[in-house]
């Protein structure tokens, strides 16, 4: 998870900068780091629950 949000930090300097060739990775990491965010709240629901 580490990794993503590095690779998101870069990706948006890069951005900042005008160096960004694909602005669509932003957008793929983000939600990419979002469902992993989502998976883990649920496993931490569910063994709360059990």
């Amino acid at each position: 998870m580490g990794d993503l949000k590095e690779e998101l930090f870069n990706l948006r300097f890069q951005h900042a900068t005008g160096q960004l060739e694909n602005p669509m990775r932003i957008k793929e990491v983000k939600k990419t780091y979002a469902r992993i965010k989502t998976i883990i709240q649920e496993r931490v629901m569910k063994s709360d629950e059990a």
